[in-house]
């Protein structure tokens, strides 16, 4: 179904850092509870279900792709305010990650 333009535009999405993990032992299916940092003093707190894809040493201080701008949410009982965005197939999942190294809390267009 398309969306038009400006409706996309809508999105925000910004690179930021995981600085801190957690397991969810409430959650359903496995999930972490992460915390990302955009900018210095700008953190969201953002639930995941990637556990069965990547460790939290694989995660830890790993610098990826969110959507910012998502109303929060509450997943297993707890508070998720953005999004991380990933790739997936039948088999594994991949977060997005940016080529090159940029500053935390640039912009995704």
């Amino acid at each position: 179904m398309p969306i038009a333009v400006a409706d996309f535009a809508k999105v925000e999405m910004k690179i930021g850092k995981i600085t801190s993990i957690e397991d969810i032992p409430e959650a359903r299916k496995p999930m972490y509870k992460l915390k990302l940092e955009f900018e210095e003093g700008v953190a969201r707190q953002c639930v995941a279900g990637i556990k069965g894809a990547y460790s939290k040493e694989d995660l830890l201080g790993k610098v990826v792709v969110a959507v910012v701008n998502l109303e929060p949410k509450s997943v297993a009982g707890v508070a998720s305010e953005c999004m991380l965005l990933a790739a997936s197939d039948e088999s594994q999942l991949s977060l997005l990650v940016p080529e090159r190294q940029v500053k935390l809390g640039s912009k995704v267009s």
